[in-house]
């Protein structure tokens, strides 16, 4: 079921109604079929893999809750690894690495013979693994309580507005709010209903009309020369964030709805001045998790610096394969390792030469200079991210550098537009939708946007309401919804 559908939109009401006409007691039973229901809209049989995730991190949470022996404990969390990590294994990542060893072994004529497992990747499967896998190692580590009552710990596990791409939330901070009475509260309901139609902002008018010339040029690179896959790089960028940040936003807001408060997954990030902020603020719960379940547990920075380095390199690598079975993806982790060893090796010479020559690197047009600077490093490594092959990315780099001069030639530029998908208008639109955006992320950079609009008199607060409402209906790209990207995560 998507977000962005009718379905959804009939669905949600529905739950949100039920949910505050039950008593407290029996909240945990509606979610818990809802979100079962939720998923299942996808593929019915892959609700066996949630329940095989569920019951594993369940038992072998409870079998470390009653063993005092550091030992068997172990024993217990190495289990739900395994078995958690093995389901996330054989469906996501199996094909890619028996694909690679296949083309090793026949560059030496070994014959290999182990068949490809054909079947479709689970929705969401990477985001509901690494829930479950955060609870069982923080009850091994006894930094949360075991849950010994099953209906709500499989609850935290499917809960529906973030299951299939996230907040990853952590088991302390979301398992307790089940147990807690939601009264209906009307500031909070309209709250979460404002960035549930924000969400729908980005997701609708900026990333699907994005969408169209982006996958134009990137779904056939050798067709388009430069300024195109410039343009279409641009695009990506804001693309990806509009449509990830978009289900962020309808995700919590579908949660506070209903009295829960999911955390916070985007923060202005394309206002970052360096790539170790960029990683502050995009994605931050997969970051937050990757940076206490694998960086931190490997050393972190209290190490030698060739160590430390290792283990920045290390954790970026992890999470460019945790995005997909694709080389592209595990370059352009990669990549992003290589930027934050960069940042943190030439900082020291960075400083001194503002010393010397006495740049205010406190200035605005300091910042200015390195936000750009920041924003072009992580459009460029969006190439990989968004190329459906490393033979793409060489086509596509080639298209940027070879002719320097295309960028001055108008009439090419303007022929080479042609058949990318967008009409004039809708190109013009694009660019006034990411304008409406840059600017509502600047003003919520300081302050609370919807604060302030609530603040304002009653018929300016509908104004603003309604005006993104009729946005979205009228100038909406597609007559049906379309996929989040992340879901294919």
């Amino acid at each position: 079921m998507l977000f962005n559908s009718i379905h959804y939109l009939i669905f949600f009401p529905v739950v949100v109604c039920l949910y505050f006409l039950l008593p407290h007691r029996w909240r945990w039973v509606l979610l818990l079929v809802a979100s079962y229901y939720f998923y299942m809209c996808w593929r019915m049989e892959y609700i066996f893999l949630i329940l095989i995730s569920t019951l594993v991190a369940y038992l072998t949470a409870l079998g470390m809750s009653r063993s005092k022996k550091k030992k068997t404990r172990r024993r217990y969390l190495v289990l739900s690894l395994l078995v958690n990590l093995g389901l996330l294994f054989g469906f996501k990542y199996f094909n890619f690495f028996n694909d690679n060893a296949r083309t090793f072994f026949d560059q030496f004529n070994i014959f290999y013979s182990v068949p490809s497992f054909r079947v479709l990747l689970p929705v969401g499967i990477s985001f509901y693994t690494f829930q479950t896998l955060s609870y069982t190692i923080d009850v091994y580590r006894g930094e949360t309580p075991v849950q010994k009552h099953l209906g709500y710990f499989a609850v935290y596990v499917s809960f529906f507005p973030q299951l299939v791409a996230g907040p990853i939330e952590r088991s302390g901070r979301l398992l307790p709010q089940f147990f807690e009475k939601h009264g209906f509260s009307y500031s909070r309901i309209t709250s979460g209903l404002k960035l549930i139609l924000w969400g729908f902002f980005k997701k609708i008018l900026i990333a699907d009309r994005l969408a169209v010339l982006v996958n134009s040029v990137y779904n056939e690179p050798s067709a388009y020369p430069g300024v195109p896959v410039l343009v279409a790089t641009f695009f990506f960028t804001f693309q990806i964030y509009c449509d990830f940040s978009g289900y962020s936003d309808i995700a919590i807001g579908s949660a506070r709805v209903m009295g829960f408060e999911l955390m916070e997954n985007f923060r202005q990030p394309y206002f970052s001045r360096s790539i170790s902020e960029f990683w502050k603020r995009w994605h931050i719960s997969l970051s937050t998790w990757f940076r206490d379940y694998l960086y931190v547990p490997l050393g972190g920075n209290r190490v030698a610096r060739p160590r430390w380095y290792y283990n920045l390199m290390a954790t970026f690598l992890v999470s460019g394969l945790w995005h997909g079975a694709n080389w592209t993806f595990l370059c352009w982790g990669g990549l992003h390792g290589l930027f934050l060893v960069a940042e943190n090796v030439l900082k020291p010479a960075g400083q001194s030469f503002a010393r010397v020559f006495r740049i205010n690197t406190g200035s605005i047009v300091f910042k200015g200079l390195a936000m750009a600077w920041t924003f072009f490093l992580v459009c460029m490594a969006w190439v990989l991210f968004r190329a459906n092959s490393m033979h793409d990315v060489g086509i596509l780099m080639n298209s940027l550098v070879s002719n320097p001069g295309q960028y001055l030639d108008v009439s090419a530029i303007g022929l080479s537009f042609r058949g990318m998908g967008l009409k004039s208008a809708d190109l013009i639109q694009s660019f006034v939708f990411i304008g409406i955006l840059l600017i509502y992320d600047i003003i919520d950079t300081r302050y609370d946007f919807w604060k302030i609009v609530y603040a304002r008199p009653i018929w300016i607060r509908w104004a603003v309401y309604y005006a993104i409402i009729i946005l979205i209906l009228f100038f909406s790209p597609y007559n049906k919804a379309q996929n989040f990207i992340y879901f294919q995560f």
